[in-house]
């Protein structure tokens, strides 16, 4: 038995009027397949361009390991150049990823070659991330902290990607105080006998090649699977939504930081408690439905 997932619809080209119609207003996730063919990155930006540009630049990376109660928030697991991670990465099948790598602070250059297109929606134009990944690298299911509307902007290779809306949360063994599920569920494969309440679980897939745009809705659970090297861009926009703007104020400003106190004062019995409560008020909410 498989998890419950239909394809993301997919557009050849999509207007400002169509998108806010069909996949704002509904918050729906769409896959636009050619919409930057005039940005100069379309052509020029693949791993070996990236190199080229920010080869002695130092990123921080990072797998697929557990939270640790030592762990800062979003506290990198290693450190390489960029180049010699880009060469790790055409190399080998590799674990380590980059996220939220700012464009407009590391590499200036590259600010050049995209523009920020009007989807009918403002974004926040100091915040255009960069994200890559080897061969069967991964990120937990997770949703981004400030619930924010995202364009998941793909170059090289082929990502898959498995969302979520915030309305399936109660079936996806989140972990308390936390953005994620359970660490140990494999979304590509997932255990249904370990974790029943997925089979309830109705979520959406796709695959993205270069030059596809997601759109993933404000507070969209997101699992994204690298099937071969490569990288993508997200441009964001903040929630509309009164109540996903209202928990993400709260995300930010009081949630990471009573989680990192508990850390600090509970250490590992703290993860642990959070890891088995994960399981116990899923369960809970399936047994009343």
């Amino acid at each position: 038995m498989e998890l419950n997932l239909e394809q993301i619809p997919r557009e050849k080209s999509l207007s400002k009027k169509d998108f806010l119609k069909k996949y704002f207003k509904p918050q729906k996730p769409v896959v636009i397949e050619n919409f930057i063919e005039d940005w100069p990155a379309h052509s020029k930006w693949n791993l070996d361009y990236i190199k080229e540009l920010a080869g002695e630049k130092t990123v921080p990376l990072y797998d697929d390991r557990p939270v640790k109660h030592d762990e800062g928030f979003n506290e990198p697991h290693a450190k390489m150049k960029m180049k010699d991670y880009i060469d790790l990465l055409k190399s080998k099948p590799t674990k380590y990823r980059i996220f939220l790598w700012n464009v407009l602070k590391e590499v200036p250059e590259l600010q050049k070659d995209f523009t920020y297109p009007d989807f009918g929606l403002r974004l926040m134009k100091g915040l255009p991330m960069l994200f890559f990944g080897g061969s069967d690298s991964h990120t937990f299911m997770h949703y981004d902290i400030d619930l924010a509307n995202i364009f998941h902007f793909h170059f090289e290779g082929k990502k898959q990607c498995i969302l979520f809306s915030q309305s399936e949360t109660r079936y996806l063994y989140k972990i308390p105080h936390s953005l994620i599920t359970r660490e140990d569920i494999d979304f590509d494969n997932p255990d249904l006998e370990k974790w029943p309440a997925l089979k309830h679980a109705k979520g959406h897939i796709t695959q993205l090649e270069h030059g596809n745009v997601l759109y993933i809705p404000e507070g969209y659970w997101h699992h994204m699977k690298y099937k071969s090297p490569g990288f993508s861009m997200s441009l964001r926009a903040i929630a509309r939504k009164p109540g996903n703007f209202g928990k993400a104020v709260y995300n930010i400003l009081f949630m990471r930081h009573f989680d990192n106190l508990m850390r600090r004062i509970k250490g590992q019995e703290w993860i642990d408690w959070k890891n088995e409560k994960a399981v116990l008020r899923t369960n809970n909410l399936v047994s009343k439905k």
